[in-house]
């Protein structure tokens, strides 16, 4: 297989390193096989290994945790390896990966560039060389996107940077309004001055994004007692629509590890992932505490 096409499928050759994965699951990519490595020390997954290409998510779900992507680009393609970074969480509003130094960008548009949860639908973004390649997969394996689906998604892109300023806006008055709640134990939230990775995102990003975690002062069953609470907030897994969302990982999307994983991961049971979305701050602030008093 060649080389420029590795991004559409994956194949493992002798001397190859398995791949680095953090997610609650193995994911399904044809032949390619996974191990469960930490990711958090890039010198480390990769030293003695010969990687092909390195995938990465830009806002680890839940914990917001983000990363320097110029410094993975220089210590990658020291390797040879290529970079590809999901940049679903910040939007191209809120970050320009390629410009920090991804080979590649991937979005789910399903989430901020569609916008209104109504469509399903993708982009690989990155130059000419190592996207024409990619095509003949797409073609190949049958994503194409239906032509209703992809007017859906040009009305959407219209509108996407006010929508995503309205949200980067409104997830800083939640966090920081959360901040100070006195049953609230942690804020996961980038554009806090408190958040370890603060000054990071500042120097990637021009906002800050919707994206938010709330880790409840408590047990798991306490957090599940909150959420159950919420009135305008509506308990679902996605994200960037104009619906506020709540989900707790450990019964959601991260239910598949044991507790001890999760920890590992820096994911405790009293969690709560909150996508914000075009509802009034006050609104939201309101449905929240309303919600905490039964804690």
């Amino acid at each position: 297989m060649k080389k420029n096409v590795d991004l559409s499928t994956r194949c493992v050759h002798a001397g190859e390193m398995r791949d680095a994965e953090g997610s609650p699951h193995t994911p399904i990519y044809n032949t390619t096989t996974f191990g469960f490595r930490s990711t958090a020390d890039l010198l480390d997954v990769v030293e003695g290994r010969r990687p092909g290409n390195l995938y990465t998510r830009y806002g680890l779900n839940p914990t917001m945790e983000i990363f320097d992507i110029g410094e993975i680009r220089r210590l990658s393609h020291s390797y040879g390896a290529l970079v590809a970074v999901d940049n679903t969480f910040a939007s191209p509003i809120n970050q320009q990966v390629l410009a920090l130094g991804a080979d590649i960008a991937v979005h789910s548009a399903t989430k901020y560039l569609g916008g209104h949860s109504d469509l399903t639908g993708g982009a690989l973004m990155g130059p000419k060389d190592l996207i024409d390649p990619v095509a003949p997969w797409r073609k190949n394996l049958g994503q194409m996107m239906a032509p209703e689906v992809a007017g859906l998604l040009s009305r959407s892109l219209r509108t996407l940077p006010i929508r995503v300023e309205r949200q980067n806006k409104t997830a800083q008055s939640v966090a920081e309004a959360m901040r100070a709640h006195p049953k609230i134990a942690r804020v996961l939230y980038p554009g806090l001055p408190d958040f370890h990775q603060h000054a990071l995102a500042k120097s990637q990003m021009s906002g800050f994004g919707g994206m938010l975690t709330l880790e409840i002062k408590g047990s798991g069953e306490d957090a599940t007692k909150v959420i159950d609470s919420l009135e305008l907030i509506i308990i679902a897994p996605s994200l960037g629509g104009p619906e506020s969302l709540a989900t707790q990982p450990m019964t959601t999307t991260h239910h598949g590890l044991t507790p001890e994983e999760r920890l590992k991961r820096g994911i405790t049971d009293s969690m709560i992932r909150f996508s914000i979305g075009m509802e009034a701050a006050e609104d939201l602030i309101e449905d929240l505490n309303n919600a905490l008093e039964n804690v």
